[in-house]
């Protein structure tokens, strides 16, 4: 058992979790929206501290980050749970797992551990992902602290729904993160998500204001996101609010979970998000699980030569001088 962090104790032994833009006001016996925070006695608890249900090697563009440490790995873990339900998600067996099986399983680990076997296998950075890290929060604080002690970067990967609370409290430690940025309608993030949209909004605005390396995905899914005016309202909110280097990751939809009867998005759906993004002025804008796609690669918005080669996972800088291009010297927006 172990306390959480970031709740308000309040009459009659309830509790409200202001860990996330959901602030649950829960009675004692009961849990969370993301089903692994509990009251018990008017004391609320993690119910996944230190339970990793994945521990992998990844390339760090799997994030997907692909303008920081490109061609480096990441030590990445996940514990059970999240705080959204959507209909699309493509780790539901773990994510949903404590909503839809009442259980929260995983191996064992301390913080110190994680930090451990991160420098062992030469990784320059921790990613909590494949889940929401944000109710796994209280465990990422802490290995956080001790991989910036030990040299190593952080990464979320996040749906970005920690509240403002959170976000205060965790930025020094957090080095980058990718945020999905999943439609850019109210009623999609209801109706096929759990949430709202405008706490991403504002979260994405502190993000930027914080100096966090920032990177965005939209999961283009037909029929639900890829109107182009929708699209196009998301591209402007991404460069007025955010700014043109803000990289943007245009992801390709498979039939998952609740919408396997949803088909696979087209090619020249994510070439046309693609071209209203950079029409907008986006200087970073990628075609993503399209392995092959020259949109995977960096190119220079100065020179227009390729600075960053990818297919798939596999990264080969051929035209970076730190974070210059070597071609022109102009100055990209890289973290190395």
């Amino acid at each position: 058992m172990h306390e959480a962090m970031l709740y308000e104790k309040l009459p009659d032994g309830k509790v409200r979790c202001e860990l996330c833009a959901h602030h649950c006001t829960i009675a004692d016996g009961k849990k969370g929206i993301c089903r692994v925070r509990e009251n018990r006695g008017g004391t609320l608890y993690t119910l996944v501290y230190g339970r990793t249900i994945a521990r992998n090697v990844d390339p760090i563009e799997k994030k997907p980050l692909f303008n920081f440490q490109p061609g480096s790995t990441s030590y990445s873990i996940a514990t059970p749970g999240c705080n959204f339900r959507c209909d699309w998600c493509q780790n539901a067996d773990i994510s949903q797992m404590p909503r839809e099986r009442d259980l929260v399983i995983g191996t064992e680990a301390t913080p110190e551990e994680i930090v451990a076997d991160a420098r062992r296998t030469g990784c320059r950075s921790i990613a909590y992902t494949y889940t929401e890290p944000t109710v796994f929060f209280e465990y990422t604080y802490e290995i956080a602290r001790l991989a910036h002690e030990a040299g190593l970067a952080n990464v979320y990967v996040s749906n970005g729904y920690m509240s403002s609370q959170m976000l205060e409290l965790f930025h020094p430690w957090l080095d980058a993160i990718n945020v999905d940025l999943k439609a850019f309608r109210e009623e999609t993030y209801s109706k096929y998500v759990g949430g709202k949209l405008q706490p991403i909004l504002d979260n994405l605005k502190a993000l930027k204001k914080f100096g966090v390396f920032l990177e965005v995905t939209t999961l283009v899914i037909p029929g639900i996101n890829d109107d182009p005016d929708e699209l196009h309202r998301a591209v402007d909110f991404i460069v007025n609010e955010l700014g043109v280097d803000t990289p943007w990751h245009i992801s390709r939809f498979h039939p998952m979970y609740k919408m396997t009867n949803v088909p696979s998005t087209p090619l020249r759906t994510l070439e046309s998000a693609g071209r209203i993004g950079r029409e907008a002025g986006l200087r970073y804008v990628y075609i993503g699980n399209v392995p092959g796609n020259d949109g995977e690669n960096t190119v220079c918005y100065s020179c227009g030569r390729v600075v960053v080669e990818r297919i798939g996972y596999t990264t080969k800088i051929v035209g970076l001088d730190g974070s210059r291009c070597s071609y022109c010297g102009t100055e990209l927006n890289f973290k190395m």
